[in-house]
């Protein structure tokens, strides 16, 4: 690996009991969206998917999905942040299909 390896943290709640729950490793099949805030995978700190830069017909993507792309390019720093108004979470990919939390909040209101 090319970039700084994060050091993981504990996941578990915070936030509402809907989109509160912080998990370690994301799973696959998690929803890279949170309908109001920010949802969005970066490549060494470019934007290469927006929540909100999506059309009505374009499904919004999973873990999966980034980690399809990622795999392919594994030797860059690829994260996924979840930025909503009662819960924040942001994940680092440090391995095939390992999404780490490294840093998790309690969002913005």
């Amino acid at each position: 690996m090319s970039f700084e390896k994060l050091q993981g943290i504990e996941g578990g709640s915070g936030g509402c009991a809907c989109c509160g729950y912080q998990y370690r490793h994301l799973p696959m099949e998690s929803l890279i969206a949170v309908g109001f805030g920010v949802a969005q995978v970066t490549k060494n700190g470019e934007v290469v998917y927006d929540e909100l830069d999506l059309s009505d017909e374009e499904p919004f993507w999973t873990t999966q999905d980034a980690e399809d792309i990622a795999k392919n390019d594994p030797d860059n720093d690829w994260r996924i942040h979840l930025e909503a108004p009662l819960s924040e979470r942001h994940y680092q990919r440090q391995g095939d299909g390992l999404w780490v939390l490294y840093k998790k909040g309690t969002g913005f209101a």
